[in-house]
């Protein structure tokens, strides 16, 4: 989640103009996005096509527990940003329930989204190492002083960790490949319905019961 309650893209707009061919961006509504938008339109860039159930799925392991993105929050956002052209969706058609939508951005809305992340990339890694190092403190001192050298410790094996961990998954999509067993078409991401024609994703476990793609 970026900082700030909206992001301002008006400076974003003029640089990509100067950058890419005439006409693209005329059919952006605006020139400020909040935070939530923005982190779906990472999140569906990410994953290249992503149906609102499957997006839901994604923020709710993006955001860990400390906040849970709901339908009724997400699903007039994807509308609303469908409408000012940061989206786009096609239908597909579900073997075993109604025809869903699966969102992919507009080319304005990859561009946008590129150049605001290329813009403030450094700025936004000091803002994580600055939040992580004064939420560690906080921590530590809320145990007693006896126990703080401790805690200490158990925090940096765990920043050391959750930094390795974030090493090897970057980038966060491309490692992850899967084919849909019914028309065959690969999958960059973890989804629970393949975008292209609907069908359930599922694997065999140790157990042999089938479950959803993880």
């Amino acid at each position: 989640m970026w900082l700030g309650k909206f992001l301002n893209l008006e400076e974003d707009l003029d640089d990509l103009e100067s950058k890419i061919k005439q006409g693209i961006l005329e059919d952006i509504k605006r020139n400020k996005i909040t935070p939530l938008e923005f982190t779906i339109i990472e999140t569906i860039f990410n994953s290249k096509e992503l149906s609102g159930y499957d997006l839901i799925l994604n923020l709710n392991r993006h955001f860990a527990g400390t906040w849970e993105a709901q339908s009724g929050t997400i699903y007039p956002i994807l509308s609303k940003l469908k409408k000012e052209n940061f989206l786009k969706f096609r239908p597909v058609k579900s073997p075993i329930g109604p025809i869903r939508k699966v969102y992919s951005l507009t080319e304005a809305g990859e561009q946008i989204l590129k150049v605001k992340v290329n813009k403030n990339f450094e700025d936004q890694l000091r803002f994580i190492e600055n939040f992580l190092v004064e939420l560690s403190s906080i921590y530590i001192q809320s145990y007693p002083e006896n126990e703080r050298n401790q805690r200490m410790e158990e925090v940096k094996n765990s920043l050391k960790e959750i930094f390795e961990n974030a090493v090897k998954k970057i980038p966060p999509t491309l490692d992850f490949k899967t084919r849909c067993s019914e028309c065959g078409a690969e999958i960059n991401r973890q989804a629970l319905y393949c975008p292209i024609c609907g069908s359930g994703i599922i694997s065999k476990n140790k157990n042999n019961k089938y479950q959803s793609t993880e």
